[in-house]
C-alpha cells in the first residue's frame, strides 16, 4: 500500500533544501556564533568548500564521516558538505567515552572523523582501539569566534589544545580544508529515498547502542510537518536559539534543520549555560527557543530575566522529556508577566523518528496532553506484545507511522523487526515502547515508558550497559542503577552497588568504581550517586526490584524537597 501524503514532499536532499533557501535569502545571516555572523551566500561557499575537502581526502558517496562536535559553525558546514557528496554524517555526542566513540567508529565503518581539539586526546585513543584507520580532522573553536572573543577563548582554554592534533593520522582542520584546491568540481546530486543521509544513536536498554538510520526525507519532511504543526510562520530574518545538540534528533532537526530550510537564522550555542542562555535571551532576542524541561525550568529563576520583556518570543517547544502539569503552568505564567504573548508547547516523538511527532497545539491544551500528531503521521494504541488496536481511552502501547520512520537500525535487523512492523493496512508501523492512549479529538497522552529508562538533562541514559561495567568490577557482587526525581536534571543516576563477601566499603572502591565507568559510560550517563548496600530488594523471580527501589529513593527526595 502506497503511503499519500497532506504535503508534497520534494524529491530533495537536505543540502539542496538549505540550497534552495540560500538561493532565495544571499545576504541574510544563516548562522550566528558569538556575535560572528554567516551569511546564506558565505555558509553555502564554506559548504562548498568542505565538500570539496571531503573529497580531497578520500570520502565517496556512501562513505561514513563521524561527527563527534559541540554546536560550532565547523560543525554545521561539515553536516552539509558531508551530505552534498552523498557520504553519511554518524553523529556522536563529543563527550562519549572512549569505548563507544570506538563503537561508533567500528559499526558504521567511519573513513573519518571530525571533533574539536578539547576532545581530541580521548578521540585519538578511541581511533587507536578502531578496527579500521581513521582520519581524524581537528577543529579550533577559536577560529570561529570574533575578535577579542578568540584570543580571551585561546588564552583562557584554547591554549592548552594547541599541540593537537599530534598524531599521524590526524589533520587540523584548517589545512583540510586547503585540500579543496585540488578539487574543480563535485560529484553530482542524487536524491534516493531510502539512503541513510544520518545515523544517529539511542542507547539500546541492554547491549550496545543501536545506530538510527535516516533519510533525507526523513529529515526534510520532519521540518515540513513541524512548520504545518507550529501554525507559526518560520521566516527570514527570524532566529532561532539553537542550543539543542546537533547529535540529538531534536537539535538537529528542530533546532538546525527546519530553521535552514526556511531562510532563518540558527543562533549556536555550544553548551547550555543558564547565565549565557538568559543573556542571549536578552541581548539577541530570538523568536523561537526549543529545548528540554530543565532548560526552561532554569529561566524561573534567574534574576537576569527580572522584568524583561520577552514579547518578540513567537514559539517556544519543549522536548526531550515529559513537561509535567505544574512546570507548564509556571513556565506559562513565566512568559506572560513577561510579555510573551505564548505559551510553552510540549512535543513528543522518538530519534527512531527524527524527534517529534506530535505537538500540542496553539491554543488548545489538554492537560497531560501530548497534544495532536504532525500531519501526515498517524497513531494507533495496541494492547502491549500484540497488534490489537484498542479503542480511545484505552492505554495501551504507542505506535506510529509517516514519512519520518527510520529505514533500520544499523546492521541489527532483530531490534528492527521488533520496532517496524508491517502490519495488516500494509503500512510499517513504529512501536515506541511507551504507554498512551488517545481521546476521542485523536489528543495522544503519554504515560510511562515501557522500556526501562532514565531522562537526565534530555538524554537517555539505560542502566542496563552501567551494570554491566559496575558488575564486570572484582569487588562487585550485583549492582542495580536508577532514575531518581531531580529538581534541575528531571532525574539523576544513582548506582546501588552489594559488594562480594568480605569486602568492605570504601571511598576508594568508589572511585575506582567511578574510574571504571568514565571508560565505558558517557559523562552524562555516569551516576551522580553510588551508594553500597548489604542487600537489595528482589521480585518473586529473583531480579533486583529496580522500581522498589525507584519508588523508595523519590519518596526520600520529595521528603527533602
Amino acid at each position: 500500500m502506497s503511503e499519500k501524503y497532506v504535503i508534497d514532499y520534494p524529491r530533495l536532499t537536505m543540502y539542496q533544501m538549505v540550497e534552495k533557501a540560500a538561493r532565495q535569502h544571499p545576504d541574510d545571516n544563516a548562522v550566528e556564533f558569538f556575535g560572528k555572523k554567516i551569511s546564506y551566500r558565505s555558509l553555502l561557499s564554506r559548504i562548498e568548500r568542505c565538500a570539496k575537502a571531503f573529497v580531497a581526502a578520500g570520502i565517496k558517496k556512501g562513505d561514513a564521516v563521524t561527527l563527534c562536535m559541540p554546536n560550532v559553525p565547523q560543525t554545521l558546514e561539515c553536516f552539509y558538505a558531508i551530505n552534498r557528496i552523498g557520504a553519511v554524517a554518524n553523529m556522536v555526542h563529543p563527550q562519549s567515552a572512549q569505548n563507544e566513540i570506538t563503537y561508533y567508529l567500528n559499526v558504521s565503518e567511519s573513513k573519518a572523523i571530525v571533533t574539536v581539539d578539547l576532545f581530541f586526546e580521548n578521540v585519538s585513543r578511541a581511533i587507536a582501539n578502531a578496527d579500521h584507520p581513521v582520519q581524524a580532522i581537528v577543529c579550533r573553536m577559536q577560529d570561529e569566534l570574533p575578535f577579542p572573543l578568540d584570543l580571551a577563548f585561546l588564552v583562557k582554554k584554547g591554549k592548552s589544545y594547541l599541540k593537537y592534533p599530534n598524531t599521524e593520522n590526524s589533520i587540523l582542520y584548517k589545512k583540510f580544508l586547503k585540500g579543496a584546491d585540488k578539487v574543480n568540481s563535485l560529484p553530482p546530486i542524487t536524491y534516493e529515498k531510502n539512503r541513510t543521509a544520518v545515523i544517529l544513536y539511542s542507547g539500546g536498554t541492554s547491549g550496545l547502542p543501536k545506530g538510527i538510520c535516516l533519510t533525507d526525507l526523513n529529515f526534510n519532511a520532519c521540518a515540513m510537518q513541524s512548520r504545518v504543526a507550529m501554525d507559526t510562520p518560520i521566516t527570514d530574518g527570524m532566529r532561532m536559539l539553537s542550543c539543542m545538540p546537533m547529535f540529538h534528533g531534536f537539535g538537529l532537526g528542530i533546532n538546525i534543520h527546519i530553521i535552514l530550510m526556511y531562510g532563518a537564522c540558527c543562533m549556536l550555542m555550544p553548551t547550555f549555560d543558564k547565565h549565557s542562555y538568559a543573556k542571549a535571551l536578552i541581548e539577541k532576542r530570538p523568536n523561537f527557543i526549543a529545548g528540554v524541561p530543565t532548560i526552561f525550568e532554569a529561566l524561573l529563576h534567574l534574576p537576569e530575566l527580572e522584568g524583561k520583556d520577552l514579547s518578540y518570543l513567537k514559539g517556544m517547544f519543549c522536548g526531550g522529556d515529559s513537561l509535567s502539569v505544574e512546570l507548564k503552568k509556571s513556565i506559562d505564567n513565566f512568559l506572560k508577566e513577561h510579555n510573551a504573548g505564548i505559551q510553552v508547547r510540549e512535543g513528543y516523538g522518538l530519534t527512531e523518528c527524527v524527534t517529534a511527532s506530535c505537538l500540542t497545539p496553539k491554543d488548545d491544551y489538554r492537560e497531560n496532553s501530548i497534544g495532536l500528531p504532525y500531519p501526515d503521521t498517524y497513531y494507533q494504541i495496541v494492547a502491549p506484545g500484540t497488534d490489537d488496536v484498542l479503542p480511545y481511552g484505552e492505554e495501551g502501547e504507542i505506535i506510529l507511522r509517516g514519512p519520518t520512520l527510520m529505514t533500520q537500525y544499523l546492521k541489527n535487523p532483530e531490534e528492527t523487526a521488533k520496532t517496524l512492523r508491517k502490519l495488516a493496512d500494509g503500512n510499517i508501523w513504529l512501536y515506541t515502547g511507551d504507554l498512551g492512549y488517545m481521546d476521542e479529538d485523536g489528543y495522544v497522552y503519554f504515560k510511562q515508558r515501557i522500556k526501562r529508562m532514565i531522562i537526565t538533562n534530555g538524554y537517555n541514559v539505560y542502566p542496563g550497559p552501567i551494570e554491566n561495567v559496575i558488575d564486570g568490577i572484582d569487588e562487585v557482587s550485583y549492582s542495580c542503577v536508577i532514575g531518581v526525581k531531580d529538581p534541575r536534571r528531571m532525574q539523576r543516576v544513582r548506582a546501588y552497588v552489594v559488594l562480594r563477601d568480605g569486602v568492605t566499603p570504601s571511598g576508594d572502591l568508589k572511585k575506582k568504581i567511578m574510574q571504571e565507568l568514565s571508560l565505558h559510560v558517557a559523562k552524562y550517563a555516569l551516576p551522580k550517586e553510588i551508594i553500597f548496600r548489604d542487600e537489595l530488594p528482589k521480585t518473586l523471580v529473583g531480579k533486583v526490584a529496580y522500581r522498589k527501589l525507584e519508588e523508595e529513593a523519590n519518596a526520600e527526595a520529595e521528603a527533602k524537597s
